[in-house]
């Protein structure tokens, strides 16, 4: 295992793409990393709404090459919805990324606020509007699976999604 957290490899594998603007709504399953964001080269440019973050993330790709957009779960992921399928039928490449509950509040299956049906049921959704996706709650997986994502979007010039579970992102990978 490498001594390097999940969200700061995220991070750097994002500035590695050239990315220098990220764009937002900070949310409860997504604050930690939010942090980490304001905390490093990144600008974080915080939205009035997802939708609106999804295109600014849209327009920014166009122009620089990839774009990234960061809700929480739920309400925040479910309202990218549009605008990454929109990017899909474009050819935009756009990162996707998602807060969502944490490993240990999913015991018992409880119905947490934002979530729809299950907990993968967002997951599922952006699999059918992106060339790949990845559940980012295994830090054994974590590191390969976010170069993989990153590598289909530069390869199919289209959205990815990845989803951060708030008790994984200083998991060490």
């Amino acid at each position: 295992m490498s001594q390097t957290g999940i969200g700061e490899y995220l991070i750097e594998r994002i500035l590695s793409s050239g990315v220098r603007h990220v764009f937002g709504v900070p949310g409860d399953y997504v604050l930690s990393l939010f942090k980490e964001l304001e905390d490093s080269a990144l600008q974080v440019v915080n939205t009035c709404d997802e939708q609106g973050a999804g295109f600014a993330a849209d327009a920014y790709a166009r122009l620089n090459g990839l774009g990234v957009v960061c809700t929480t779960f739920g309400v925040g992921g479910l309202k990218v919805a549009n605008t990454t399928a929109e990017a899909f039928a474009e050819k935009v490449p756009v990162l996707v990324i998602s807060g969502a509950p944490g490993i240990g509040e999913r015991a018992g299956n409880p119905m947490l606020h934002h979530k729809a049906k299950q907990f993968n049921t967002q997951q599922r959704v952006f699999e059918q509007l992106t060339v790949d996706t990845a559940d980012l709650s295994n830090p054994e997986t974590a590191l390969p699976e976010i170069d993989r994502v990153l590598a289909a979007i530069a390869r199919y010039k289209r959205p990815g999604y990845l989803e951060l579970p708030r008790d994984m992102v200083s998991a060490k990978g």
